[in-house]
């Protein structure tokens, strides 16, 4: 809940800052949101992963009981957590720029692009997380932040690529909002994405009995 908490505040309160110091340049608004965004999910994964493994992303957990390794009753609370956190942390953003604790986006995120957007924006996140955790875990913390900063600027819908994060931001009608009625789309999306990338890593990253040149060498 914390870590999540903190994500939204770093998502909406840059993305506010950012669109008021901008001057109407979109693209000097969409850099300042993204490094912002990159940086603080590095230092939040550092910080809390020891803890609770800092999944702040309900696509996440679920995947952990996809390759069952979390059960479903510990799968529900940290989801639930999740949803909190990032409603605590969109409330505190707002408040620290001095709009309402909660105000409708009314910011139109719609349309197949945008969709499809996020199902590659999510499938490339659980992929490269889950790629990661097997080869190198130390570096995770720093894939995700990378990233999730690229994403921002090779996707249309600028990688929500989590659910959580998706239904908090329709809570600020600020820069980094999304109209509620969009917010199903996107999550489906999510949804499906970070399923086909589970379910690839299982086969991409299943064990080998022999290695290649061994099977040459045969």
């Amino acid at each position: 809940m914390l870590g999540t908490s903190f994500l939204l505040a770093a998502v909406v309160g840059s993305g506010i800052m950012g669109e008021r110091l901008a001057g109407g340049n979109a693209a000097i608004a969409l850099l300042a949101n993204t490094i912002a965004t990159g940086a603080a999910l590095v230092g939040l994964i550092l910080a809390l992963g020891p803890i609770s493994g800092a999944h702040f992303n309900p696509v996440v957990t679920l995947g952990l009981v996809m390759k069952r390794t979390m059960p479903w009753k510990d799968a529900a609370v940290y989801i639930l957590a999740q949803i909190l956190g990032g409603l605590l942390g969109v409330a505190a953003a707002n408040r620290m720029f001095g709009c309402h604790v909660f105000f409708i986006s009314s910011h139109v995120r719609s349309g197949s692009s945008q969709l499809f957007s996020e199902f590659v924006a999510t499938f490339g996140l659980i992929t490269l997380i889950w790629a990661c955790s097997k080869s190198r875990p130390s570096a995770v913390p720093f894939v995700v932040g990378a990233y999730i900063t690229a994403a921002y600027w090779f996707t249309a819908s600028t990688s929500f690529a989590n659910p959580a994060v998706t239904l908090a931001r329709a809570f600020s009608d600020t820069y980094a909002g999304i109209r509620p009625g969009d917010v199903p789309g996107f999550v489906a999306a999510q949804l499906v994405g970070g399923t086909a990338a589970t379910i690839f890593c299982n086969w991409l990253l299943q064990p080998q009995s022999t290695s290649c040149a061994q099977r040459i060498e045969d």
